[in-house]
């Protein structure tokens, strides 16, 4: 027994000794190999492969059709004029102008009720960066470009390609900057006192004066009817103001300098008028001489979606001292051009998004390698990019015809024909942007894979603000039945003129391009095909209009929006990417929705009972 006890030990000690030499050699062999081959292990912890981030250089330079799409809306001259600041500002985009964007997207505002010793003291904390856009807005005169009107009618589309270029990267400064822009529409016309010093303040590009404007117009109630939903009372002062007395639900920009709102005038017997013709617009400034808040309390920060870098608010007006701005009774039809500018800065920033958004994708595509190469090289992938690059253009081209008839409106120089235009187009461009907006966001983030739902790529903000966009200043609803409101106004006389336009936009044959020839030819029949659907449509009783409203307004947008692609196509000395851009939005998708879903009777009060089952589960 002993003796097998002291063999085994010995074979247990050959092999340790055999193990020994062996790990000896291994080590040695090891030793020999190349500091590549060393290293194989050396990022065990942390993993050998880091991604490259995707970057966008000057935004101005950079984008071709930006470039030529002013030089062809712009006298040579202006163009000329322009193109240096455009082209420097592209510079501050994507240098200093990020880095606060960045800054303010990490850093939410904060509310400060309190102060340590119990007094209410309502203080809005902000990252400085903010203040430092608020700076750079006005250093860059982003508001003040058109009132100033060095270029006349062609001022707006200036202004415009300059909020392009920074609202991407605005921090959300772009939100304030839009109600600014369209409280300096109305005060502008304004010959009275605080009005004037407010207007020149909106407008003014010393950052030290430069004010920015809210607009108060959500109570409790929330949505669009205004006229039922407001309860804010304004009671008359011996001195000619007003005290304001109410509770405003969702107040954006709320560290604004001032403020346009709705209330209801208290007569002396007390009484008030009900609905719309009872509502009266007035200014506000929000805080005192010694900076204290003017009869405002403010009671919480809203938590949102997205916009999470720009305060909103809920706050009470207790005695907010304020100056009647319209006609008593006419609120909303005097807040109405304050609409339409905000309406078309809500358009900036979904094509603006829109096309930054795309500009990071194209490039990651270049850098990020998957299954043997570049995802530029998978044809799926570029597909994809290639849709989202149609959309994004499509946007465009709109967004700049708005821009440049309301330049023209502005300066009276308009036509009564492009008056009818612009009044038609404006709602059709917000409703219908602000759509694309959402859905190029979300395939935009997909094209990162796991990238684009990580927070701190940057990439994620895309989505959460651009729901925003649909909802802010109008649904898609809403501003669907506002298009129908544009033509039985003017007796269908917009809905004329915009058919007459597009038939004008189409005008150009290009008799030796396949593309453009086909594209011709299905955008002619889609107009006619909405022109005689049109013909009939008016007639419907008021459920098939309220149900086809929104597919009504998305025909009317595709085909003029294929005009604009079309015309520009045909205007670009035969480049192909425009030609495939063209042709792609015209053939590859159903241009008029309204005509192919009325044919299959989806508009017909059958229907909206059909409707109520599959919703409601009942008839």
């Amino acid at each position: 027994m002993l003796q097998i006890k002291k063999f085994s030990a010995l074979n247990q000690l050959r092999k340790w000794n055999l193990y020994s030499q062996w790990m000896k050699r291994f080590s040695t062999a090891m030793s020999k190999k190349s500091d590549a081959n060393t290293s194989l292990f050396s990022g065990s912890c942390t993993g050998s492969f880091f991604q490259d981030k995707p970057e966008v250089g000057n935004q101005f330079t950079g984008d071709h059709l930006l470039k030529s799409v002013l030089k062809k809306l712009l006298p040579a001259d202006v163009f000329n004029d322009i193109e240096v600041d455009l082209q420097n500002f592209g510079e501050s985009v994507s240098g200093e102008i990020l880095a606060h964007h960045n800054n303010v997207c990490c850093n939410e505002p904060v509310l400060e009720q309190y102060d340590a010793w119990g007094k209410r003291v309502d203080n809005i904390i902000m990252h400085p960066s903010w203040k430092s856009l608020h700076d750079i807005a006005a250093k860059e005169k982003l508001i003040s470009i058109p009132y100033d009107n060095n270029y006349e009618e062609w001022s707006r589309i200036y202004q415009i390609a300059k909020l392009y270029l920074f609202s991407p990267v605005s921090g959300l400064y772009s939100c304030p900057l839009a109600m600014t822009d369209g409280a300096a529409s109305i005060l502008k016309k304004e010959s009275r006192e605080p009005f004037i010093t407010a207007f020149d303040n909106l407008t003014s590009n010393d950052s030290n004066v430069f004010w920015t404007s809210g607009q108060w117009m959500t109570e409790k109630q929330g949505g669009s009817d205004v006229g039922n939903g407001t309860e804010t009372f304004a009671v008359p002062q011996t001195d000619g103001t007003y005290k304001l007395y109410g509770y405003k639900w969702f107040t954006s920009a709320t560290d604004a300098n001032m403020s346009l709102t709705l209330a209801r005038i208290v007569d002396k017997s007390g009484r008030i008028t009900k609905g719309s013709k009872g509502l009266t617009m007035f200014y506000l400034e929000t805080r005192k001489a010694d900076e204290s808040l003017n009869g405002i309390r403010i009671e919480k920060l809203k938590k949102k979606l997205g916009t999470r870098q720009m305060p909103t608010a809920e706050l009470i007006l207790d005695g907010a001292t304020a100056y009647q701005l319209s006609e008593i009774g006419r609120g909303i039809a005097s807040i109405s051009p304050m609409l339409t500018i905000t309406r078309i800065h809500n358009s900036v920033m979904a094509v603006s998004n829109m096309r930054r958004l795309l500009n990071l994708s194209k490039d990651f595509a270049r850098k990020r390698s998957a299954f043997g190469t570049q995802l530029c090289n998978h044809p799926v992938h570029v597909q994809i990019l290639a849709r989202m690059e149609v959309e994004q253009q499509g946007g465009f081209v709109m967004l700049m015809k708005v821009s440049s008839l309301l330049g023209r409106v502005e300066n009276k120089k308009a036509s009564d024909y492009e008056r009818l235009v612009f009044r038609i187009l404006t709602p059709l461009l917000k409703l219908y942007t602000a759509k694309q907006a959402v859905s190029t966001a979300s395939e935009g983030l997909e094209s990162f894979g796991g990238h684009g739902y990580l927070e701190d790529t940057g990439l994620p903000v895309f989505l959460r603000d651009a729901q925003v966009l649909s909802i802010w200043e109008g649904t898609t609803n809403i501003l669907s039945l506002d298009v129908l409101r544009s033509i039985a106004k003017t007796e269908g006389e917009a809905l004329k003129a915009l058919f007459t336009d597009a038939f004008t936009l189409i005008s150009k044959t290009h008799n030796s391009n396949n593309l453009l020839q086909e594209s011709h030819k299905v955008l002619t029949n889609a107009i006619h095909a909405m022109q005689h659907f049109s013909n009939e449509f008016h007639r419907k009783d008021e459920a098939y209009l309220s149900s086809a409203a929104r597919d009504f307004a998305y025909s009317l947008s595709r085909i003029y929006i294929g005009c604009l692609l079309y015309e520009n196509a045909v205007n670009s000395c035969n480049n192909d990417a425009s030609t495939h851009v063209a042709y792609r939005w015209a053939v590859c998708q159903d241009l008029i929705p309204v005509v192919t879903n009325d044919r299959k009777s989806l508009y017909s009060t059958h229907s909206h009972r059909f409707d109520n089952l599959i919703t409601y589960g009942d008839l």
